[in-house]
């Protein structure tokens, strides 16, 4: 199940909140564990039994912590078992085809054997068990006694499939004891209705002029057309993964649950290392936390910093797809970062601040090339295309009738990826407080319209992080 879909919308979270609402407190977190079950059986039933499974290992290895010294050996032993545990699931059913299919062409080998479906939000949900296991092992959350409470927290459905990933010590007074008022709860409707436009309205439309792109023959594809087609794919990841991240956290409001932001305008960053500090904040932070800390940071020597920094981004590209282009697309960002944080270091500064807008911006879609192919031949092929490599044409009749058509939407998606919207409402709410009321209501009562009409008339729905 899907947020942006009718069925969700209109049935499922209008009889979940009913429900929620007319029970009493102690039976909320029951209420909203099952609706979650039910919420990930509904995309997928056979996979529900391995979330369960997951959930009463990982707690019962914290408790087994509980009633020991912190990090002795036999907590270490019990940490080892959670890590293989986690780990080789999201090793077996994400990354063994890629395995078997490395291995047999290093080989030039046929092996046989079928590829596992992946569970949806299998990473999400492994890296918050991971991170609840190590901060009770090393003493900076204590272990959930109550089996009903850990469980809510792992399959909450607000962000149990697409993430944010959130930390348990975040929401762990929230999970037991939570209030919400009516402001808080409208302030959660307008935050996924906000959501909901930017997936349905902008991702998936601007998402059509990429995916007729990319469908092209490179033989039909001007330079132009590329340099468009990609940076359409720029805009709609964003608004595909930053929506869904604010139908998550807009959601998590109208139940009571306060999570972090994910997204903080990442295309107006300038430099790579801030576009990854404003981009997928949740997943920044678990690496840093759990894998570059732990690994020396940067408080350690240049060789060493280099390895960690690899290392992070090495595995940051592989957590999001089984395929090599994803680890080429993290050792890409992995190299740009060294870049700056040993090359340029400070010198970066002295730039003009638009110079080293265009430069962020420039390096970014060209990683999203990266991350779109996962051919590395189509990869290079696109590439050359975008650089003017063994093309046809410049700009052809095609790239500027196709971009006249998709000009306003361009300016509404670049425009919506600013911060500007947020300062034009702070403005008319500042300065018209009585007519900006009204006038907000009005306005997301018509993103509604709009969104619901898209839905029932489109088929073009994909999510991109689904499959991660």
């Amino acid at each position: 199940m899907v947020f942006s879909s009718l069925f969700f919308i209109f049935a499922f979270l209008p009889v979940t909140v009913i429900l929620y609402y007319s029970s009493g407190k102690h039976l909320r977190n029951i209420v909203l564990l099952v609706a979650s079950l039910f919420f990930y059986a509904w995309g997928e039933p056979a996979y529900v039994l391995l979330m369960c499974i997951s959930i009463i290992i990982n707690y019962y290895i914290a408790t087994l912590f509980g009633r020991n010294d912190i990090c002795n050996r036999k907590n270490k032993f019990y940490l080892i078992i959670s890590l293989v545990f986690n780990l080789g699931c999201l090793a077996y059913f994400k990354y063994f085809g890629m395995i078997i299919s490395t291995i047999a062409s290093m080989g030039n080998w046929k092996l046989n054997g079928g590829t596992p479906a992946l569970p949806i939000g299998i990473s999400f949900y492994t890296f918050q068990s991971l991170s609840y296991v190590i901060d009770v092992y090393r003493g900076k959350t204590k272990p959930q006694k109550n089996l009903i409470i850990y469980a809510l927290y792992i399959t909450m459905f607000p962000q149990l499939v697409a993430g944010p990933i959130v930390n348990y010590g975040d929401i762990e007074r929230q999970l037991a004891d939570r209030r919400v008022n009516l402001k808080e709860f409208s302030f959660g409707i307008r935050r996924f209705l906000c959501g909901l436009a930017k997936k349905v309205l902008l991702a998936n439309n601007i998402g059509v002029f990429w995916s007729n792109v990319k469908n092209m023959p490179g033989t039909e594809i001007s330079m132009v057309m590329a340099w468009a087609g990609i940076i359409a794919f720029t805009l709609q990841i964003y608004f595909d993964f930053s929506g869904y991240s604010d139908m998550a956290i807009g959601l998590g409001k109208m139940f009571g649950f306060h999570f972090k932001e994910n997204f903080q305008y990442p295309y107006i960053s300038q430099s790579i290392s801030e576009f990854w500090q404003r981009w997928h904040i949740s997943l920044g932070s678990w690496f840093k936390e759990y894998v570059y800390i732990p690994l020396g940071g940067s408080r350690v020597g240049k060789w060493k910093l280099i390895r960690n920094l690899f290392i992070v981004w090495f595995l940051t590209g592989l957590w999001h797809g089984a395929s090599w282009n994803f680890a080429l697309w993290g050792l890409y960002f992995g190299t740009l970062i060294f870049i700056e944080k040993v090359v340029f270091r400070k010198s970066m500064m002295v730039w003009p601040k638009a110079i080293r807008h265009i430069y962020s911006l420039f390096f970014v879609v060209i990683g999203w090339v990266f991350f779109e192919f996962t051919n590395l031949t189509d990869i290079f092929c696109f590439l050359r295309l975008m650089f003017g490599i063994k093309v046809n044409s410049f700009a052809d009749n095609q790239a500027i009738v196709e971009l006249k058509s998709y000009i306003i939407l361009y300016m509404v998606c670049i425009i919506a990826a600013s911060p500007w919207p947020k300062k034009v409402s702070l403005y008319f709410r500042n300065t018209y407080s009585n007519f900006y009321r009204l006038a907000v209501n009005i306005y997301y009562c018509i993103l509604l319209f709009f969104s619901t009409a898209y839905m029932v008339a489109s088929t073009y729905n994909p999510f991109i992080y689904f499959r991660f």
